[in-house]
């Protein structure tokens, strides 16, 4: 169950991976207007998730007493740059968090806030939320690339192209596309807890 989480958030990381590599400095920090939200402090909330729901995931409350929420949404970065680091350290101590579940531990008791989670529900939670944010980083960045924008799935017009090009790709092999698993014995297996 582990490498299915890993390989789920390796995906989500790469589609902000290749966002952040659309935009300029100006535009990680650009918001539409006071109330929303740049991609800068986007990142500096997500990762400020990351580094407080992960660090010491089986042992300590997910919601650490150093952590500022409040803060995430105030900009202090000053360049991408910074802002890449701190998206890379949330991404880093996530992975390394990661690599602690094992069957024995997979269903234990955590906490967030108080609130009990098994491990595995603590991961799914973080699994809706990660990706929900990396959703409005991608929408914001299209925005403002326009017809700049690398498309990060499938191209306008392309659906049957690409739907054909993984049908041939996937006949080859045993398992189906990288998102799904649905032929894999071993990761049905895996979901088994």
């Amino acid at each position: 169950m582990k490498d299915l989480f890993i390989k789920r958030f390796l995906y989500y990381k790469d589609l902000g991976d290749k966002t952040l590599a659309q935009i300029s400095e100006e535009q990680i920090f650009w918001q539409y207007n006071e109330e929303s939200n740049s991609i800068a402090i986007i990142i500096k909330h997500v990762a400020g998730n990351m580094l407080s729901r992960w660090t010491n995931l089986l042992t300590e409350d997910g919601e650490k007493s150093w952590r500022n929420r409040d803060s995430e949404f105030e900009n202090n970065f000053k360049t991408k740059e910074e802002v890449l680091e701190y998206w890379e350290k949330g991404w880093n101590c996530l992975f390394e968090a990661l690599e602690q579940i094992t069957d024995e531990n997979i269903n234990s008791t955590i906490y967030i806030r108080g609130e009990a989670h098994s491990v595995v529900d603590a991961v799914f939670r973080q699994l809706a939320h990660y990706p929900y944010h990396i959703g409005q980083i991608i929408y914001i960045a299209k925005m403002m690339k326009n017809e700049d924008w690398q498309t990060l799935s499938i191209a306008r017009s392309k659906s049957a192209d690409f739907n054909q090009e993984m049908h041939s790709k996937f006949d080859e092999q045993e398992n189906s596309s990288p998102v799904c698993f649905a032929k894999s014995d071993e990761v049905r297996d895996d979901f088994k807890i």
